[in-house]
This record gives C-alpha cells, sequence and structure tokens, in this order.
C-alpha cells in the first residue's frame, strides 16, 4: 500500500533534454565519429566528473576545406549556448611571424606599447562567450598549423596546466574550456588519395573503410611532421574529417534551403513568402556545387549565387507577393534555374 500511494503522489518527470549527439548531427552531415568522439567530453563537465588543473577537453580537427570542422564547433556553440557566436575564435593566419604572437597575450611591463596592447586573449573575452545557460566556454584556433613555432610553445601551458600566463603576469584559466584546433594538414595527400591521377590507383575504388582508414593515416601523419611529440600528445581526441559524399552533400542542401526560408520569415516578417525547389533544380544545385576539394562551401556559394541572388532580384521587381510562392525549377534551354512567382490567390485556388 505504502509504495502505490507514494507513486500517486510522485511528481511528473520532465521530459529529458534533447539529446546532443542528435542536435549536432542534425547540423553537422556526414561526420558522426568526430561528432561522437566529442560529446562525452561535453557531458563529462555537465555531471561534473572533468578533470582538474587542465582543459576539458583539447580537440584536433583536421580534413580538407569544407568539410564542416568549424561548423561542428559552431554547432556545438548553439547547442550549449543558443548561439553560434558564442565562440572565442583566435585566426591563426594572423599570427605567422614570432613577433606578433605579442598581439595574443599583451606586451610585458618594459616594452614600448605595454599599457596600449590590449591581449586578444583574456580572462574577460574567455568569460564573454559563456551564457546564462552554461559557463563553459568554447576557443577556436582556426588553422593552427599557421601559427608561429612561439605561439605553439605557449599553448603547450594552456593545453597541459588550462592556464595562460599574460604579459602583464596576469592568468587566463581555461578549466572551464573547450578547445578546438582545426588544421587543413594532410589535405592535399587526401586530395591525391581520393583522385590519382594515374597507375592502377586510378582504376580501383577503394571499400569505404579502408579508404576512411587510410586519410586518417594520410592526416596524422602530416600533423607528426609538422607538430612536436609534446604538442600532440596534450591533445585529447583528433578526429580527420572525410570528404563529402553526394548523400551528404544533399542533406545540406535541404539544410541550406531551410536556413533561406527561416531568414526569409525572419528578416521580412509580414512580407514574407515561401521558397520550393523541383526535384530538377536541387540536382542542378547539387551538381553544380559538387566539389572534392572546397566541400560544402562550394555548395554555399552556388545556392548564394544562383538560387538567392536571382530571388533577390524578383523581391526588388515586385515579382514576390506577402503570402505567395517563389516555384524554382530548372530551365534546360535557359542552362538555368527558373523562378515562377505565384501569388497568394493563386496558391489558394490550386488547393
Amino acid at each position: 500500500m505504502r509504495s502505490q500511494t507514494n507513486s500517486r503522489y510522485r511528481r511528473p518527470s520532465q521530459a529529458p533534454p534533447p539529446d546532443l549527439l542528435t542536435v549536432l548531427s542534425k547540423k553537422v552531415v556526414g561526420q558522426d565519429a568526430a561528432l561522437e568522439a566529442l560529446v562525452p567530453y561535453v557531458h563529462m563537465y555537465q555531471a561534473g566528473l572533468a578533470p582538474e588543473g587542465r582543459p576539458v577537453g583539447v580537440f584536433l580537427l583536421l580534413g580538407p576545406t569544407g568539410t564542416g570542422k568549424t561548423k561542428t564547433v559552431e554547432a556545438l556553440a548553439d547547442a550549449i549556448h543558443g548561439s553560434e557566436k558564442n565562440v572565442l575564435r583566435i585566426d591563426c593566419g594572423e599570427f605567422q611571424m614570432e613577433h606578433e604572437v605579442a598581439k595574443l597575450i599583451g606586451a610585458p611591463p618594459g616594452y614600448l606599447g605595454h599599457r596600449e596592447t590590449v591581449p586578444m586573449l583574456n580572462q574577460q573575452k574567455l568569460n564573454a562567450v559563456t551564457s546564462e545557460k552554461s559557463n563553459l566556454s568554447i576557443v577556436l584556433f582556426d588553422e593552427i598549423e599557421k601559427a608561429a613555432g612561439s605561439m605553439n610553445r605557449l599553448l603547450l601551458g594552456v593545453l597541459d596546466k588550462a592556464i595562460l600566463r599574460l604579459g602583464d603576469n596576469s592568468i587566463v584559466n581555461f578549466e572551464r574550456s573547450l578547445i578546438f584546433l582545426t588544421s587543413n594538414l594532410g589535405a592535399r595527400g587526401i586530395s591525391r588519395e581520393l583522385r590519382p591521377d594515374f597507375g592502377f590507383d586510378s582504376l580501383v575504388q577503394r571499400e569505404r573503410p579502408k579508404r576512411h582508414r587510410k586519410l586518417e593515416s594520410i592526416a596524422l601523419n602530416a600533423v607528426k611532421r609538422k607538430f612536436s611529440p609534446e604538442f600532440v600528445n596534450r591533445v585529447d581526441v583528433i578526429s580527420t574529417y572525410h570528404p563529402l559524399d553526394r548523400q551528404a552533400l544533399e542533406r545540406i542542401l535541404e539544410h541550406q534551403v531551410e536556413e533561406l526560408r527561416r531568414h526569409i520569415r525572419a528578416r521580412l516578417g509580414s512580407r514574407a513568402f515561401s521558397v520550393e525547389l523541383t526535384l530538377r533544380a536541387k540536382e542542378f544545385l547539387l551538381g553544380k556545387g559538387t566539389s572534392v576539394e572546397y566541400g560544402a562551401r562550394e555548395l554555399r556559394r552556388t545556392v548564394h549565387r544562383h538560387l538567392i541572388q536571382p530571388l533577390a532580384g524578383e523581391l526588388t521587381r515586385g515579382n514576390l507577393e506577402p503570402a505567395g510562392c517563389a516555384m524554382v525549377d530548372w530551365d534546360g534551354e535557359a542552362a538555368q534555374l527558373d523562378f515562377d512567382c505565384i501569388s497568394e490567390e493563386e496558391l489558394d485556388v490550386a488547393s
């Protein structure tokens, strides 16, 4: 009887939060292995089990451009903080010369410009990318292979002890941080592996698991040639992002079209219209935007050039009415997309 009474007055259970891996997989397409390696570190932090005295996790993301490395970091920020902008991003291309590293930590006392030099990486900026939802900060060192050697040596203390000492002797604490390093190291070797110019390899299509292992080996060997063992040993996870196949690009195209629809609703409000693409229109965008070398970046440029810009032209010419629809098809004779602007009244009749 007691158990029945207790169950009667038991509080209704709250709906569990959405699974982080599922959320990320909807935003980052075709890189499941990399996402599966990342999520446990977030869970450890959320459970209070992250190790002390070091960052929550350090990740080196490898692979060709346009495969989703930066998108992973932005998607994680959106999932944790509610905005892709909650990332402290350091473009390592700005620190290719040894003297430029001073911009990162500030000039030490006694050096010219000490008081005028504001460190690009300090505790205030690190805290600024947290949110009310989470105090976990996300830091991205983009294209780490471009940084000067002194910057890599500077990062050794950050990756190992979660401490960065600035020029004025103050300290930046990274114990509540996820640190991401992205790199295109090995991209040329991966490209040659995918598209051999001659020889027997050009006639043979490797099985997917074997090909993935080969690409990972190419990227990892490039990392070992570039960075010292001390640096590599401080990285928790090294993930190789594989070039996107046709199926992944189809999903990315659907995401980009849906993103365009949301953007139209948010920006135009009562003047918003819908956008529908035929299968032939999608095939054209995929064919034009598929690139082994540039990945999803080429697809985004194609959508921008062949879909968004013509839509903007139709809108400025007054052809798209509020609550109407832009039907997008492929015009084979003109070799371009064709836009049929349907009014709200025509849509009502058709329905």
